[in-house]
This record gives structure tokens, C-alpha cells and sequence, in this order.
């Protein structure tokens, strides 16, 4: 169990945590609450599996991924659970939407949508925190601390 919670990243998982969660809240909050100009979850559900025809628990999972996701990622809360499952979400965004674009973002609207050079960056980011763990200020290195407490004390 402490496996899923134990890390060894210190301020960089902090810091990489925050930052890949920031990021990624107001993506979520768009697809879950319609927030930051984005339509909201029965919205964003019908386009998705109607138009994109991707199955409805995948639709869920994405959508719960990135807004409740974030919300771990910030409170380092099941970070490794966090971090695939925004790993998932940008490779199924890079297959599905962004690979025909190119690499790089659309800056001047020369191209026909966005490319995925900013899925990279968040792909590497969510690698890292799969690996190494939340890092300092995490609600899973509290759990770890608890666990390895009562394991002791039960001894």
C-alpha cells in the first residue's frame, strides 16, 4: 500500500505537482462545470461520444481525470493515481485530436488546430510524478507517515 503514496521527490514533486495541477484544473473545471468558457459536463459528454464516438466511461474517466485529477495532483492526494490518468488523457488527446496538427501549438493560426508540443510537456511532467511521487506538503506522505507509525506501533 505505501507504494502507491511513498515518494522520494521532495520540493521538486511539490513543486511539479503544482504546477501540472494548476495547469490542468481549468481544463477540467471547462469539461466538468462549464467553466472558463468551457460547456460543461453534459456538453462536453455529447460531444465526445457522439461526435468523437469515444466510449462514455472513457468520456467520464477523462473528464473526472482532469478535474478531480487536478484537485489530487494540488492536494497530493493519490498523486501516482493523479499523474496516469493525466498521462492517459494527453496521449488519447495527442491519438486523437492533436497528432494531425504537428508538433507545435498554433501562436499564429497557421495551421489547422494545435499540435501537441504542450501534451509532451505535460506526458513528461506526469511521468515524473508517477515515478517519484508527490514530494514535500502531500496528503501521501502524511499517509505514508501514518502508515509506517502503526505498523510499528502494531508490532
Amino acid at each position: 500500500m505505501t507504494r502507491i503514496f511513498d515518494s522520494n521527490a521532495g520540493w521538486a514533486g511539490l513543486i511539479l505537482r503544482l504546477g501540472l495541477g494548476v495547469v490542468m484544473l481549468p481544463h477540467g473545471m471547462q469539461k466538468l462545470l462549464g467553466w472558463f468558457g468551457g460547456y460543461g459536463f453534459a456538453a462536453t459528454y455529447q460531444t465526445f461520444t457522439e461526435t468523437m464516438h469515444i466510449p462514455a466511461v472513457i468520456v467520464v474517466l477523462v473528464i473526472l481525470g482532469e478535474s478531480l485529477g487536478s484537485l489530487g495532483l494540488i492536494a497530493g492526494c493519490l498523486t501516482r493515481v493523479a499523474a496516469f490518468g493525466t498521462l492517459c488523457n494527453m496521449i488519447g488527446a495527442i491519438a486523437m485530436v492533436h497528432w494531425k496538427n504537428g508538433f507545435f501549438m498554433n501562436w499564429f493560426n497557421q495551421q489547422a488546430g494545435e499540435g501537441f508540443e504542450y501534451h509532451l510537456l505535460v506526458i513528461a511532467m506526469s511521468l515524473v510524478l508517477l515515478f517519484a511521487g508527490a514530494g514535500n506538503w502531500s496528503i501521501d506522505k502524511a499517509i505514508v507517515a501514518f502508515l509506517k507509525r502503526n505498523k510499528v506501533a502494531s508490532s
